[in-house]
């Protein structure tokens, strides 16, 4: 049997915002697990999440996402703040942005009207982020289709 490495075009590159170093761990395991070819970033905060999308300062290099999981809620600079102004902006608004968040009407209707690709209940265990990850590769990683990036 011959293993196909897949060519850097083929891989997804995922931005997870995450405050939580243990959940973001857990969400790099899960996302390694899956057969669809990613590679995942991680941030701790909106700020740091605004820094990558606009490849500012130590992420001058970094790739442009393919797809963003986001959570509503973060500290200083709101998940709600950085959904603005990913989909506020030309050049970024056709990354694909997956809000994730508790399941609270008001947060759901106000992602939805910044213009969120998906929300997403924010799973409260290891089993949950699982599901949610073997979810998000089923349908975002492989029939989703992605733009090549001009940048």
């Amino acid at each position: 049997m011959r293993v196909m490495t897949p060519s850097p075009e083929d891989v997804i590159s995922i931005l997870l915002v995450e405050p939580d170093p243990e959940n973001a761990d857990l969400y790099v395991d899960s996302f390694a697990d899956v057969p669809t070819p990613a590679e995942i970033h991680t941030v701790p905060d909106g700020a740091t999440a605004l820094e990558f999308v606009h490849r500012r300062g130590e992420y001058a290099d970094s790739p442009r996402p393919d797809l963003v999981l986001l959570p509503f809620r973060l500290p200083a600079i709101s998940g709600e703040a950085v959904l603005s102004e990913l989909k506020g902006e030309p050049a970024l608004k056709s990354i694909p942005v997956l809000v994730l968040t508790a399941p609270d009407d008001e947060e759901i209707r106000r992602s939805y009207e910044l213009h969120a690709n998906a929300v997403l209940e924010k799973p409260d265990s290891s089993e949950g982020v699982d599901s949610l990850v073997r979810l998000i590769e089923r349908f975002w990683l492989e029939f989703v289709r992605y733009p090549k990036a001009n940048a």
